[in-house]
């Protein structure tokens, strides 16, 4: 039906190459004289003064560190339930807004690990009641603004920012995602596929996998904070379970919101209660987040096999405290001493003696604990070594009180970093916000603030004796095992394997291939019948059509207009407009040619591949694939169906369980530097003499956006000649 994403590829490709890059690092020639310092120069130059005695950063003075200062939040509690706060800003002509409910990915089910961050990500991607994705993406393009969703760990979030001379249309696209999404089915599909290739790229990141397998094993693995995210789990979510999830936890009484900006508070609030008085959801009381157990954690030494690496990475630590511990502040300072940047004990000794890099924090989360840690990236040949060495570290801030040099350094950088949390009236709202969410006083940051001003050396290290013993602190190591200095349990614990080994599930093994085969002809059968019937497909012989691509940023971010016309059985012609020219292709079903500014020749190679595939992923002729000599179909489960062909082309086609109608095709496509994973996911079904077509097309390659196509036109039947595909420019 239309251009695979491989096929532009060619396009995108050589449209590239005629970008020619700055230089860089190259003089034009000096003219004769240049450089040298004439008469009048040296005259006017200025004679310079004495030599200033050599200071040190010691010497600097800094004022101290300023009382942080919020702005007045009084909340107006809507008739509704909902509270709102509005804070008057005029510094930029800006308006900005947030809203806050009370949900998370703590409450996924925990066969469905996923569903949280899908509903976040689908409230916004997927468009509203009344306005589809690409209309809503339009709109705020047009105002220059920005309007996003997510659900994170304890909370989820809807954010807009924006000028506010477009205040109206930008809080009523903000009601809107807030209040009426859609979560179209196409997206919901797009968003899984993300997701999943999001799994798969995570395991390639060391520093990621280290921070997730710690967080897991401190946590446990048996409790929402340690549950991971399983290919199986994600499949099962559907798009009823988002609509689900979103209706029970986003509701008036449930939600918090802020506004700021340049603007009158009270016409603000008149204008936001007149806003959100039609929405009346109600739900019962959210209940409290699962607690954190110290007896959930699993203490040890643990290890993730990677032969690829020379590096170790590794982190060892426990449960922490929350913000409301009373040692709070203390112990981050114990821990800044310990390791918090270059100059700290732990990164100066692990460089000197190891050559790696070192760092160590005590987190507090607002309303459950966080971890300490201690963490460390060293050649892997100094492994164990380095372990050691970190535990000496925090076994000596334990014996004795830190220097008076070492604690106020410590503080200075802790308060400094609070104060800059809140050096803008953006920062400020939105941890005011936070503070309220999560039932904290308005004054909290002035009492932290105050607490840690008071630590002292005594403080220091009492709290380490107290809370940090570096013999029962849980260690997570990624790393090649045969290269370390020594073996691992070494360290005098036994070494617990961490395997990272996702397995995709299998389709059902219970259909025999026969039962297989004619469940896939169901399938498509009824795609046929969606689409218009198969006696209507079949007497399509020809068609053209046009359409328009926009190709993501990191696909080059063009726009190309494209017109495919495909005459049976397998003749098919693309010609592409770009911003470099005309790139045309033919092909007969086993040759053909491909034409570009630069000239033409013969399709070869994955070029020759290529095409091919659009050829045989052509939309109404791939319908009828059952009847088609050479290829064949089976189910891959009840709503897929594989279409494949003697030449290797393969693709999976996602049908609608309620339309019938195909919901996404996926295909692996050849590229020079390999296969890519193509996704391409349909919607916006028009009627065309009989017909239905997808008339948008979203496009994503190897786990990424890559394209956003949309059908300008489309007729049949009108007389197409091979003379007329074949024919070179």
């Amino acid at each position: 039906m239309k251009k695979a994403v491989a096929g532009l590829g060619i396009a995108v490709v050589m449209a590239m190459a005629q970008i020619v890059p700055p230089s860089t690092g190259t003089q034009a020639p000096k003219a004769a004289g240049a450089g040298q310092t004439t008469p009048l120069a040296r005259k006017a130059a200025a004679p310079k003064p004495a030599a200033a005695a050599t200071a040190s950063y010691r010497d600097l003075k800094y004022p101290p560190v300023k009382p942080i200062v919020t702005p007045p939040m009084e909340p107006l509690t809507l008739a509704n339930g909902m509270r709102v706060f509005v804070v008057e800003d005029h510094d930029a002509a800006l308006i900005n807004g947030m809203a806050m409910v009370r949900t998370g990915n703590l409450f996924d089910p925990k066969d469905r690990v996923g569903l949280a961050a899908l509903t976040g990500q689908v409230m916004r991607t997927g468009g509203t009641r009344t306005r589809t994705p690409e209309q809503l993406t339009l709109l705020l393009e047009n105002m220059a603004a920005t309007l996003d969703s997510s659900i994170g760990e304890s909370s989820g979030a809807v954010s807009f920012s924006g000028l506010a001379e477009n205040a109206d249309a930008l809080l009523g696209a903000f009601k809107d995602v807030l209040t009426e999404p859609e979560f179209r089915q196409d997206k919901v599909e797009q968003a899984k596929q993300q997701l999943r290739a999001n799994m798969v790229r995570g395991n390639e990141d060391l520093a990621f996998v280290l921070r997730r397998e710690f967080t897991y094993t401190v946590y446990g693995k048996d409790t929402p904070y340690g549950w991971p995210l399983e290919y199986a789990g994600v499949d099962r979510i559907t798009r009823g379970d988002l609509q689900s999830f979103y209706k029970r936890y986003y509701f008036p009484k449930n939600t918090m919101v802020a506004v700021w900006g340049d603007f009158d508070a009270a016409q603000m609030k008149a204008k936001i209660e007149n806003l959100f008085a039609g929405w009346k959801a109600e739900q019962a009381p959210v209940g409290d987040f699962p607690k954190v157990s110290s007896a959930a954690a699993a203490a040890g030494t643990f290890l993730v096999k990677r032969s690829s690496t020379t590096q170790t990475q590794f982190t060892m630590g426990a449960l922490g405290g929350d913000s409301r511990d009373r040692d709070f502040a203390a112990l981050e300072v114990m821990a800044e001493v310990l390791g918090g940047g270059a100059t700290s004990r732990l990164a100066r000794r692990l460089k000197q003696e190891t050559g790696g890099t070192a760092s160590a924090s005590w987190a507090a989360n607002l309303d459950h604990p966080g971890l300490f840690q201690i963490s460390g990236s060293v050649p892997t040949f100094q492994t164990v070594k380095a372990v050691r060495t970190a535990r000496a570290e925090t076994a000596g801030i334990r014996s004795a009180e830190v220097s008076d040099e070492e604690l106020k350094a410590a503080k200075e950088r802790i308060l400094n970093r609070l104060v800059y949390a809140f050096d803008t009236e953006a920062k400020a709202i939105e941890r005011l916000m936070t503070f309220e969410y999560f039932g904290y006083p308005k004054d909290f940051a002035q009492q932290y603030q105050k607490a840690l001003e008071g630590v002292t050396r005594a403080d220091v290290l009492r709290v380490a004796k107290d809370r940090v013993d570096p013999d029962k602190l849980t260690l997570v190591v990624v790393g090649n095992p045969i290269s370390f200095d020594e073996p691992l349990d070494r360290l005098g614990a036994p070494v617990t394997p961490i395997e990272l080994t996702m397995i995709a599930p299998k389709p059902p093994a219970a259909l025999a291939d026969e039962a297989n085969r004619q469940r896939g002809k169901d399938l498509l059968a009824r795609a046929q019948a969606a689409a218009g019937g198969a006696e209507k497909l079949a007497a399509v012989k020809d068609y053209t059509l046009e359409a328009s691509f926009q190709f993501d940023s990191s696909a080059g971010g063009i726009e190309v207009t494209e017109t495919d016309r495909w005459m049976a059985p397998s003749h098919f012609r693309q010609d592409s407009v770009m911003p470099s020219g005309k790139i045309s292709v033919y092909i007969d079903g086993e040759s053909g040619w491909i034409a570009t500014p630069q000239g033409q020749g013969a399709l070869l190679g994955a070029q020759l591949k290529q095409v091919q595939g659009d050829e045989f992923r052509a939309f109404f002729p791939m319908l009828l694939s059952d009847g088609t000599v050479g290829r064949a179909v089976k189910a891959v489960d009840d709503r897929t169906v594989e279409i494949s062909d003697k030449s290797g082309q393969v693709v999976r086609l996602v049908t609608d369980p309620e339309t019938g109608l195909p919901r996404s095709a996926r295909y692996d496509t050849a590229t020079a530097t390999g296969e890519v994973a193509v996704t391409e996911t349909y919607s916006d079904y028009r009627e065309v003499g009989g017909l239905k077509l997808p008339f948008h097309i979203s496009i994503t390659a190897g786990g990424r956006n890559y394209a956003e196509v949309t059908v300008k036109s489309f007729q049949a039947n009108t007389g197409l000649q091979v003379k007329d595909l074949e024919k070179q420019p």
